[in-house]
């Protein structure tokens, strides 16, 4: 079997990709009802909510413990990565998002001296606790159903 054939035969490979999916659509929904516009770039784009990477990692594990069992090599590896993602996208990354606001702020209210020069930082790249949960209860709805109904 070629590496693309493999591939598209990866059950855990297409439900983690489907959660991703699944994540960013609701983030463009999210936006389209709070904010009564369209934002395509909240498709590609870090933050928000739900937690995308959140449900990226989750439904991986999950659907790797579903088929091989939580007691396998694998199951491990795909949790322990999972906690390493949702503790970075809450912590590391939004410490890094408010530093940001707080950067671009200061930038803006430069009055003495010479202008700094330079784009906005982006200050939506990490998630607030509750958007990683709702990320990883994402993920872990989607590798069930997928286990459930799909394989």
């Amino acid at each position: 079997m070629t590496f693309f054939n493999e591939l598209y035969y990866n059950q855990a490979f297409w439900t983690a990709i489907l959660s991703w999916f699944v994540a960013q659509f609701i983030k463009v929904i999210t936006v389209l009802v709070s904010e009564k516009r369209f934002d395509f770039s909240r498709f590609v784009g870090s933050g928000g909510m739900p937690s995308s990477h959140s449900s990226f990692v989750t439904s991986l594990a999950v659907m790797i413990g579903l088929k091989n069992g939580f007691d396998s090599e694998g199951f491990a590896i795909c949790f322990v990565l999972a906690l390493v993602v949702m503790y970075d996208a809450s912590g590391v990354r939004r410490a890094a998002g408010k530093q940001a606001s707080i950067l671009n702020q200061i930038i803006e209210h430069w009055d003495e001296g010479p202008k700094i020069q330079g784009e906005r930082l982006k200050e939506l790249i990490g998630h607030t606790p509750f958007e990683v949960v709702a990320g990883a209860a994402l993920g872990i709805f989607i590798a069930i159903i997928m286990y459930m109904f799909v394989y």
